[in-house]
Parts: C-alpha cells; sequence; structure tokens
C-alpha cells in the first residue's frame, strides 16, 4: 500500500491547511507589524513561536496525509505504536494517557478508533477490575509496521531539514520542554 502525500515534492496543496501559498510570508509581516507597534524586544519569541505552532500544523497535515491510507491519523498513530513498543503489547488505558500526555477522554477516543479499525481490543485488567487495557491485535501489528514505513519514507514530514537540524530542533526545543516541567531530566 502505497500512502498518497499532498507535498511529496514541497509544492501543492496541504491537506486542508491552506488553499494557496501566500504571496508573502506572514510570519514575517506580523514580524514587521510587532517592531512597528512595540519595538524589537518582543519580536523574536514571537517569531518564533508562531513558526512553531505554524510548522506544527504543516508536519500535522504531511504526516496525517501519509497515515490516511491506514484510517489513521498522527495521534492514532501515537496510540497504535505505544501499544506495538510495549512489552507486552497491551497498557492500561490511564498509563497510555500518561504517556501520551492527553486527557482521558481522548485516551477513550482514540482506543475506540483504533477498535473500530480493528487494530487493538479492550480487555479487563487480569488482576485489577477498576483498569482497563487495550491490547494490540496482529493485524493492528501489521498496520504499525506498514504505517510507521511510511512515516520512514517521509522523515516523519520533516523535509528538507537534515539530521543534524533536526538533533539540533529536538535539543532547542527540549530546553523549552525541561523548563517547564515536561520531564524529569536524568540525573
Amino acid at each position: 500500500m502505497t500512502p498518497l502525500t499532498s507535498r511529496s515534492a514541497g509544492r501543492g496543496k496541504l491537506a486542508g491547511t491552506v488553499p494557496k501559498p501566500l504571496p508573502f510570508d506572514p510570519i514575517d509581516e506580523a514580524g514587521r507589524q510587532w517592531r512597528k507597534h512595540w519595538g524589537l524586544s518582543p519580536v523574536a519569541a514571537m517569531m518564533a513561536v508562531t513558526s512553531v505552532m505554524r510548522v506544527q500544523q504543516i508536519l500535522l497535515a504531511r504526516c496525517n496525509d501519509a497515515l490516511q491510507p491506514y484510517g489513521l491519523t498522527f495521534a492514532r498513530y501515537e496510540a497504535l505504536m505505544l501499544l506495538y513498543l510495549s512489552r507486552a503489547g497491551s497498557l492500561p488505558l490511564g498509563k497510555m494517557g500518561a504517556r501520551l500526555q492527553v486527557h482521558p477522554t481522548s485516551v477513550t477516543n482514540l482506543v475506540d478508533g483504533l477498535e473500530r479499525l480493528g487494530y487493538a481490543e479492550r480487555a479487563a485488567h487480569p488482576s485489577d477490575r477498576r483498569t482497563t487495557l487495550a491490547t494490540i491485535t496482529p493485524h493492528g501489528r501489521e498496520v504499525a509496521e506498514q504505517a510507521t514505513a511510511s512515516m520512514h519514507q517521509i522523515s516523519f514530514g520533516t523535509g528538507p531539514l537534515g539530521r543534524g537540524e533536526l538533533l539540533q530542533i529536538t535539543e532547542l526545543l527540549g530546553q523549552v520542554r525541561r523548563q517547564a516541567g515536561d520531564f524529569d531530566p536524568p540525573s
């Protein structure tokens, strides 16, 4: 199965994100307006945050395009891969929510979607009846491998960036995540 990508060559419409390219960079224009109204000091932060938010939209659209043939969104893909990579192929829903950093309702919706697709099943925990487990199915394992091959093929939508640039971005954004208490850094 070959997934469709709407921007594999760097041109074309992003799936529902932007109807056509703008004749100017709106982030540069926002920076110009910010300098005019508030001076130079806040401009770099505003432009960086706006760029991160826009790139998040672009990456999500590219990833969702690659995952669409499998009936997956990026959020469902993350949940499926969490199950795929777990030792037993199953996890309590609460633990999935913590690892995915989403609300319990979101986990329920994600697992509902995976169940409808036949990629996961719910089961009662064998020793704790208050806990529900999500378990990947054999078909879910196959799809996880195929979808991951598709994601690797598009480098998770990160073109045109190279490995060094991607590592640099991860480190820079990791500083913000650490400062915000997103995770406890190893000691």
